[in-house]
């Protein structure tokens, strides 16, 4: 064969290569898949047995059969594991390379246990670098996958790693405390190896924070007992040294010298152990390549002697020419290729970074979410106690010196449990929790209801509210009337509080219709003290008055006009002002609604105002409370509606009396000691379907809607209630039951 046609097939294959089929059949596919599996699994055995340049061999063919399926979830086990390798052999930035290729690769193909191990490996690579902020974000994001997955020993393991990112950057107080969480893991799921390790390095960090040398050393006794008793060699070589640096600051020379001595030797031997594995594997690697090129050598000289050696001038010239312009073209693709990769690294690694940013984020977001509703809970506890005394003591005839100061006691209550209910709300604004909920209502009669209900607060400041609702508009709506109301209720009773001996204009008023959506415009106006320029545009964001001086004279959070912005554009609308210092403001927002022709069900309401239609003395009701004097408010409160009680203070009693007796009605505590009243509810519908079980908690509603649900209770009563409101949810329960 002569040198132009070889050339030639070379150009072909190279052709053929780079423009390799994409139609494979499901039997190609499967069968290159179960190549793939081989090889991964031949490259774990050679990492298992530090045969690390082997490893590498197989993991090059499974990214060669990956590639050509392109099986994403593949390609990003090839390249985590080449990442791992890479790290072993002592090259780092090799290492980063992969490790974030291979989690770009495994977050398309949503592999979360892997991605998992991709990111403690890149928590080892960096903590090699000494960046230990950029290794802790991995450490937590692995840790937090792991969690997910329920892979408690990996999670474990990098919880451990977390606390030694902490330690080696500085932070010796958090890092005792993940060290502390490390070995109660590694206790519950009998973890030795990471038990021992936490120890030594809790040790460690006492040592670093100057603790009691005693408390260290025990806690490096016991590590050191364990890894004795296991032979792990590692963590022993780690504990000698802690052990070492523990005796010297105990002045026990002695025993730091013999530790410092043991250290050294089993740090050496180690060494040369992963020297010698990594030597052997080098050595092989490198004999395996010079055989293969020997063997070719032979074989091409054997072929070219078998050639004829005399060519024509013209082949000659017209070969170089070829080999000249493919040399120069192969240089430039590589020089091209090279700049590529090296920006999509640069991208690549950035991207991850923004990702980690990003984890990081929404975790403090959760941990707030969380906290706030801890928060709440715990100030609605004794809320529920503030106002619940407050009203039985109103009704109780005090003394009239002491009517005041107990009206005190209730406004002070009530704005309170107001405030966190704004706090709430702002909260589910931002995290994108609150949900629409339409329902067919007549929007004048909600609007003058609305006007009702805060006309005696108009009064004391001698205002006048009108409404003028325009005579185009339909009455009747399908759209979330609680919203509304909650918009109107709170720009009225913004114009409320900063008009005196004035006006306020409630308005509505048609923008347009098309295919039954009205686009309405709403107006609350006042001739009130009015806002500055500078401060209108500020007024939607939390916290946002006036000036001191106004939050000082008129009270108030701040958080009425966000909450009004929030909900606007839950309901996709728009808000708009116009104001002038001592002239007054005017609030307008546009409302999109649908019109409806159904006709509007009355609700009727009645309870207890009859209550010869229940048969008081034979109701039985169960109250469940831990807490001593929420049960003492709420078997008041019963028995001022001429109803009696038993009262139990946990979840396993409250199981018990249920199962032995015959109740109407259960009010049960959510937060107790021993079972919780979910768990307690779950129990008693196992056997008992149709019991009332009302859930009395300060917890936050809405974010436990769903896990009320599915325990079985029948209806929620949040505290601190309003007593009207948990009258009318009881009555109508024992008219239900009655009528049964």
């Amino acid at each position: 064969m002569s040198l132009i046609n070889k050339i030639f097939c070379a150009i072909v294959l190279l052709l053929s290569l780079s423009i390799h089929s994409q139609d494979l059949t499901d039997k190609e596919i499967e069968s290159l898949q179960t190549s793939i599996d081989a090889s991964l699994s031949s490259a774990q055995n050679s990492i298992n047995n530090h045969q690390y340049f082997k490893a590498k061999q197989y993991l090059d063919l499974a990214l060669e059969d990956a590639n050509t399926i392109d099986n994403k979830k593949s390609l990003g086990l090839v390249y985590s594991k080449l990442g791992k390798v890479n790290y072993v052999l002592e090259a780092p930035n090799e290492a980063i390379k992969m490790l974030i290729k291979a989690s770009e690769l495994q977050r398309f193909a949503k592999d979360d246990i892997n991605i998992a191990e991709t990111y403690k490996t890149l928590g080892d690579v960096y903590m090699y670098n000494k960046e230990y902020v950029k290794a802790l974000d991995y450490y937590i994001s692995a840790e937090t996958y792991f969690k997910q997955e329920d892979l408690h020993n990996y999670e474990t393991e990098s919880v451990l790693k977390k606390g030694k990112a902490l330690l080696a950057k500085g932070d010796i107080r958090k890092a005792i405390g993940v060290f502390e969480k490390a070995i109660d893991m590694a206790k519950q799921y009998q973890l030795d190896k990471i038990s021992s390790a936490a120890l030594f390095s809790l040790a460690e960090a006492q040592l670093k924070q100057g603790a009691n040398v005693k408390d260290a050393l025990k806690n490096a006794t016991n590590g050191f007992q364990i890894a004795k008793e296991n032979n792990f060699s590692d963590i022993l070589n780690e504990g000698y040294l802690i052990l070492s640096n523990l005796y010297e600051k105990d002045n026990n020379l002695k025993l730091s010298n013999l530790y410092l001595k043991a250290h050294m030797k089993l740090s050496d031997s180690l060494l040369q152990v992963k020297r010698a594995y990594i030597t052997f594997g080098q050595n092989q690697f490198l004999i395996a390549n010079q055989t293969e090129f020997q063997n070719q050598g032979k074989a091409n000289l054997e072929e070219e002697a078998k050639t004829n050696n005399t060519f024509d001038q013209l082949t000659t010239i017209l070969s170089i020419a070829l080999i000249t312009i493919l040399s120069l073209l192969t240089l430039s693709l590589y020089k091209n290729n090279n700049i590529r990769l090296k920006s999509n690294n640069i991208l690549h690694k950035k991207n991850s970074e923004l990702i980690v940013a990003m984890e990081k984020a929404e975790l403090a977001s959760r941990t707030k979410a969380n906290f706030l509703s801890t928060v709440t809970h715990e100030l609605r506890t004794p809320l529920y106690a503030v106002t619940g005394l407050t009203n039985m003591l109103l009704d109780e005839d005090p003394k009239p010196e002491q009517v005041q100061h107990l009206k005190s006691l209730k406004f002070s209550g009530d704005y309170l449990l107001t405030f966190i209910n704004d706090i709430l709300q702002i909260n589910k604004i931002e995290a994108n929790k609150v949900d629409i909920e339409p329902e067919v209502f007549n929007l004048r009669k909600k609007i003058a209801n609305v006007i009702s209900a805060l006309n005696n607060s108009a009064l004391d400041n001698n205002i006048k509210l009108h409404l003028e609702y325009d005579e185009e508009l339909p009455l009747n709506y399908n759209a979330d009337q609680l919203k509304i109301s909650q918009i109107l209720i709170n720009l009225i009773g913004n114009s409320i509080k900063f008009t005196k001996d004035g006006d306020i204009w409630v308005r509505t008023k048609k923008i347009n219709e098309k295919n039954g959506v009205y686009n309405i415009l709403f107006e609350v106006e006042d001739n009130g003290i009015g806002i500055s320029k500078e401060k209108q545009e500020h007024m939607f964001e939390s916290f946002s008055q006036g000036s001191i001086q106004i939050n000082r004279k008129y009270g108030g959070t701040g958080l009425g006009l966000s909450i009004v912005k929030g909900l606007i554009d839950i309901l996709k609308g728009k808000i708009y002002l116009k104001s002038e210092l001592g002239k007054g403001t005017t609030f307008f927002f546009e409302l999109p609604m649908k019109y409806t022709e159904e006709v509007i069900k009355e609700k009727d309401v009645n309870y207890f105002k009859d209550v010869a239609e229940v048969e008081l003395n034979n109701v039985k009701i169960l109250v469940v409370e831990d807490n001593k004097i929420n049960q003492m408010i709420t078997k008041k409160i019963l028995n001022k509606m001429k109803l009696n009680c038993e009262v139990v203070d946990n979840g396993e009693a409250a199981v018990d009396k249920v199962k032995n007796n015959v109740y109407d009605v259960v009010l049960m505590d959510i937060h107790m000691p021993g079972i919780s009243g979910i768990e307690a509810t779950k129990l008693i519908r196992a056997f008992n379907k149709d019991l009332t079980i009302f859930a009395l908690t300060a917890v936050t509603i809405e974010d436990k809607m769903k896990e009320f649900d599915d325990a079985g209770f029948t209806d929620i009563i949040s505290k601190p209630f309003k007593q009207e409101d948990f009258e009318k949810k009881l009555f109508e329960a024992l008219i239900t039951n009655q009528n049964a």
